[in-house]
């Protein structure tokens, strides 16, 4: 069984500027790269989860997501810092993109990305974490299952949730 933190993407990896729809939007916080190093090099697989509901609004499609998410994965390796796979919800039961307008168990604060992984991956759950910037993302943590989950408000928070999450399990080599 695997140990893993799953990260939200926007404002949580980089900064939260509304609905990024171009790689030319993607400004990285500050401390993600060393954040996700520690955790990688303590054993941690690192899998992001974010919704993106701007699929299901109109606003752009599925392939940009999946462009973003490969620029940002391109950005962190060249910083030493393995993103394991990012799990995506574009469904937003209110969109306009009908394939998109669902109910589903993907969609934070549901655990269905969660899920999945700790299947794909078989994770721990009792050894893994969430960090994430909004109420749902923690929603989402703990109907799954997950030891603990981590709010965070600005960019240093990233580092100081993965040093106390290192702290929790016992980890005193940073």
């Amino acid at each position: 069984m695997k140990k893993c933190v799953f990260l939200d993407r926007d404002g949580v990896i980089n900064k939260d500027l509304g609905y990024v729809s171009s790689i030319s939007q993607i400004q990285l916080n500050e401390s993600i790269g060393e954040s996700i190093r520690l955790l990688n090099k303590n054993g941690f697989i690192v899998i992001v989860v974010t919704n993106q509901s701007g699929v299901a609004r109109g606003y752009y499609g599925e392939n940009t997501v999946w462009e973003i998410n490969q620029y940002i994965m391109n950005l962190l390796a060249e910083e030493d810092a393995h993103i394991q796979e990012f799990y995506v919800c574009p469904h937003l039961e209110q969109g306009i993109v009908k394939k998109y307008a669902v109910a589903c168990d993907c969609r934070k604060p549901n655990p269905g990305m969660l899920l999945a992984a700790k299947k794909k991956y078989e994770i721990d759950f009792g050894h893994s974490y969430l960090i994430g910037d909004s109420h749902t993302d923690i929603q989402a943590g703990n109907n799954a299952g997950l030891k603990y989950s981590f709010l965070i408000k600005t960019d240093g928070d990233v580092l100081q949730a993965v040093e106390k999450i290192l702290s929790i399990e016992g980890i005193r080599e940073t």
